[in-house]
């Protein structure tokens, strides 16, 4: 690259006040994949850019680019667009894919670029893999460290069968290099030579980060080594995620930096965002974990943004924990006066906690995504799914109604008896004098945006939607619903929802239909 580019890059950058997280809040850049570097008196923030268009589920992920800050709590920083992209790095590499990176300083004084991209030629089954690229500083110019190809791929050093994604890397106080590396479950490491490049081998198979599905990032504190990494051990009673789609960040403990690992507990639940990605950096003597969200302006699970909170030990037990951390967002002005008395209730359904893909906080979280993916909505799909269902809402103290709106989601048309189809039949209940009641109306089965419900008004502390599946006999499809909003005949603001569910209602009678 000339002087000329160089200078040029250097002029793209621009400077950001942010209010708080995510850093980067207005929508004109997304973020995602966050790796932390400390350089002198600077903290540096390698981000991928995820330019998925609003509707599109996949990693649209062509660049890497970077935030700068001397002091994190100023709220000030320097945003650095279009670092680097794969195919003008590396010559063996296709374009897209810029998926998560790590840039790390060498004892040389350089800085070294670990990057997953998608290798151009060759016979393996996946063709991500890992390349190196190397700069003098971290905007770069970077230029590829290894010309003959990836230093880890499904066929280099050894063969191996798995995504080769998601590199980290620490340089240990001894000067030896080691990476790790993995997804979908699949956990590897190995050392590296000094030069940063060549691998050390063998591949060893990471075992005791219990959980682990990808984004591993290690570091070092006080002699112990800790591997945060995000996890999907799913399930009602689940430390991590209640649903199969979203991740927590855990981590693990090891008196070495190649274990054995011992799992430790919960960083970071999950957040708006179904990935989950981390980093942590010690930054002039305060801890810092680095994640990214959904909370940008028009943010998806496709249009993520990166976020930074304080992270802080326990050095009252041995191994030093680390303490959850508590994600925290930009101040916003209240919401606005609502009819919809949904978001105050506590959520539950005829098939709790239900089938782990679906998540049904998502009832009444107030987000309706143009292509959601399955935990955004609540639903009942198995391989063998029921006549009926019904889901309800309870409120601590009554609650006035004249309305409500169902927006129901299908893969399958009306009448379908598989996948997920709109209700053959619903209608709404609400308990009053010790039993539930039907409410009169006119009940609309679209799928086309939201499905509106008018009747009298009746004052209730429980409201449920009681759904007969299409098909017939024994075979039915299931039923799923995005958002569901309870109306209330004025609007009002918007009261805290209840932790716990509140007594009575529902369970005042056998939850059958």
């Amino acid at each position: 690259m000339t002087p000329l580019i160089v200078l040029a890059a250097q002029l793209a950058s621009e400077t950001v006040h942010s209010r708080g997280n995510p850093i980067l809040a207005d929508g004109r850049y997304y973020s995602t994949d966050p790796a932390p570097l400390v350089d002198g008196d600077t903290l540096w923030i390698l981000a991928g850019r995820d330019e998925a268009p609003d509707g599109v589920n996949d990693f649209i992920m062509n660049e890497w680019q970077l935030l700068s800050t001397r002091n994190p709590a100023s709220g000030v920083w320097r945003h650095y667009p279009a670092i680097a992209r794969p195919e003008a790095v590396f010559a063996w590499a296709e374009p897209g894919r810029a998926y998560a990176g790590q840039i790390v300083k060498g004892r040389d004084g350089r800085f070294y670029l670990y990057a997953p991209v998608l290798q151009r030629d060759g016979d393996a089954k996946d063709k991500f893999a890992i390349g190196v690229a190397v700069a003098d500083r971290p905007t770069g110019p970077w230029r590829d460290a290894h010309p003959a190809g990836p230093i880890i791929s499904q066929r280099v050093p050894e063969p191996n069968d798995i995504q080769n994604i998601d590199p980290t890397v620490l340089i240990d106080d001894d000067g030896r290099v080691y990476i790790y590396w993995g997804t979908f479950g699949r956990l590897r490491a190995m050392e590296l030579a000094p030069d940063m490049v060549t691998p050390k081998g063998p591949e060893q198979v990471v075992s005791g980060a219990t959980g682990f599905f990808e984004a591993p990032w290690l570091l070092k504190r006080r002699g112990t080594y800790y591997l945060l990494y995000a996890a999907n051990n799913t399930g009602p009673d689940s430390p991590c995620t209640p649903t199969l789609y979203h991740a927590c960040q855990a981590y693990a403990s090891a008196p070495s930096p190649m274990g054995p690992w011992t799992y430790r507990g919960v960083v970071l639940r999950p957040v708006s965002s179904t990935t989950s990605h981390a980093g942590a950096v010690e930054f002039k003597g305060r801890w810092y974990l680095t994640y990214h969200t959904a909370d940008a302006k028009g943010g998806g699970h496709f249009r993520r943004s990166v976020a930074i909170d304080p992270m802080t030990w326990d050095d009252s037990v041995s191994p030093p924990a680390i303490r959850p951390v508590q994600p925290t967002k930009a101040p916003t002005p209240p919401p606005a006066p609502t009819r919809n008395v949904a978001l105050s209730a506590w959520a539950t359904a005829s098939n709790a906690p239900g089938p782990v893909q679906y998540w049904i906080a998502a009832l009444n979280d107030g987000v309706v995504r143009t292509s959601p993916l399955p935990p955004d909505m609540w639903g009942n799909w198995t391989k063998a799914n029921p006549a009926s269902a019904w889901i309800e809402y309870r409120w601590p103290r009554p609650v006035t109604l004249n309305g409500a709106r169902i927006r129901f989601f299908a893969d399958h048309p009306a009448g379908a008896d598989e996948g997920v189809a709109p209700p053959a039949a619903w209608h709404l209940e609400y308990w009053g004098q010790g039993r539930w009641r039907r409410i009169a109306a006119t009940y609309p089965t679209g799928v086309d945006g939201f499905q509106t419900v008018r009747f009298a008004p009746i004052t209730t502390r429980c409201l449920r939607a009681v759904m007969d599946a299409s098909g017939t006999g024994e075979r039915h499809a299931g039923l799923a619903v995005e958002e569901w909003e309870a109306l209330s005949p004025t609007p009002a603001p918007v009261s805290p929802r209840p932790v716990a569910a509140p007594a009575g209602c529902a369970g005042d009678r056998a939850a059958t239909l």
